[in-house]
């Protein structure tokens, strides 16, 4: 019987044959944490040990608040700035570099066949690149920080066998919705979940990380792709350190396969205040919106911002609406920049923020007030996560948020195509 990509990483790791169920202890490649790192800090210190074992092997990417917005901010980060320097780690991003998520692609941290695990749970993203990458809690973050070393239980696997291809105005994200619509935010709990099929290798590296990125939403331990040639040719010039990938056995031992064709989907929308309360945007067209959010690790990518701006070209914002752009990282902004999706975005009305989590953790930049209503293109949607508890968020993908952006209201992007 063959073995999984995660039975294969995770066995190389723990240099042996492994299988799914079984407990492996590993020593991750990178071990990543953001401005949380403040907390971590202090579990470290408890641990009563003075140095990090493998300074090399942590990454800080200063994301979720930034710059700082209050003085409690402010001193996490320059707690967090100089234990870097005690401690030597030499991968820190202040915070001019962007989102955890989209800047350990781009930096070349995420790589075929590698273990990751951050103290963030949408570390399954860089499993678009086939990496084992897992979100972990601030503790177990302290003690591999200590010990260099981490226990996990081999996940079951899940494929997801994907066929034909998305019509116009249909996205990877569109998919994930429906994925976890129909099957609920538990589908894949402490599950790998392996994107495949025939439509998968077609599928551009922004529309994989979105997908991994959303696994975390079905409950997955970690979510992937098979590393092919369209892999290979993103990581070039990008990788830090040579790879081996591996992909799955023809023979694998699946714990259940689920066949998913994309040429009957349509545009999808999480309505409050869970990511499975998914509808068809058809559905609620017309609903009034207050704010809509472009961008966050879900997706700020350049072919986002580039499919928002494909709407708003040459048209307004509804002076009904607010719109926030976040591009997903400094190279992203510059990136767009040079495009001139974001000259676009800024004739429309748009507002184009910093390069962080901002708005979508609602710790700073646009929060919502009591009864209104926001369209975002990031991950969560629960009960008061960006301002008021009645306040209501709708999850949709970037050209939906760009056509309810020009019309003040739920729309489906297909009205513009």
């Amino acid at each position: 019987m063959g073995r999984t990509l995660t039975e294969k990483v995770l066995g190389r790791k723990a240099g042996k044959d492994v299988r799914a169920g079984e407990v492996v202890s590993v020593s991750p490649d990178y071990v990543l944490s953001h401005d949380n790192s403040a907390a971590i800090i202090k579990e470290f210190r408890k641990l009563g040990v003075g140095r990090v074992r493998a300074p090399e092997k942590i990454v800080i990417v200063l994301d979720h608040i930034v710059p700082a917005a209050d003085e409690k901010y402010a001193q996490n980060h320059k707690s967090i700035r100089e234990f870097v320097a005690e401690q030597g780690i030499p991968n820190f991003f202040d915070i001019n570099a962007g989102v955890c998520h989209q800047v350990l692609p781009e930096q070349g941290f995420a790589l075929p066949g590698l273990v990751i695990v951050g103290s963030d749970s949408h570390t399954p993203s860089y499993g678009a690149l086939g990496a084992f990458a897992a979100g972990i809690g601030r503790t177990e973050t302290a003690c591999v920080w200590a010990t260099g070393e981490i226990w996990l239980r081999v996940p079951e696997t899940m494929r997801i066998d994907l066929g034909g291809r998305f019509r116009a105005g249909v996205f990877a994200k569109d998919l994930s919705l429906k994925l976890i619509g129909d099957r609920g935010a538990e589908m894949a709990n402490y599950k790998a979940v392996e994107f495949a099929g025939p439509a998968a290798g077609e599928l551009d590296i922004g529309s994989r990380l979105t997908l991994a990125n959303m696994s975390a939403e079905m409950g997955a331990k970690n979510g992937y792709f098979a590393p092919d040639e369209k892999a290979f040719e993103w990581l070039e010039g990008r990788a830090r350190r040579p790879f081996a990938a591996v992909a799955s056995d023809p023979d694998a031992s699946y714990e259940s396969v689920l066949a998913c064709d994309l040429d009957t989907l349509e545009p999808q929308v999480a309505c409050p205040h869970t990511v499975d309360n998914v509808k068809p945007v058809a559905a609620v067209a017309g609903k009034p919106v207050h704010q809509v959010l472009i961008g966050t690790c879900t997706n700020g990518r350049l072919e986002d911002l580039e499919a928002a701006a494909r709407i708003l070209r040459g048209r307004k914002v509804h002076p009904s609406v607010r719109v926030l752009v976040v591009p997903a990282s400094w190279q992203v902004y510059r990136e767009a920049l040079a495009s001139g999706a974001l000259a676009a975005l800024v004739e429309a009305g748009c507002v184009i923020l910093n390069s962080g989590c901002g708005p979508c953790l609602g710790a700073h930049e646009g929060l919502l007030a009591a009864g209104e209503v926001c369209v975002s293109t990031s991950n969560r949607n629960f009960r008061g996560r960006m301002g008021h508890r009645d306040s209501e968020i709708y999850l949709v993908s970037p050209a939906t948020a760009a056509a309810t952006a020009a019309t003040g209201k739920l729309t489906d992007p297909r009205e513009f195509s």
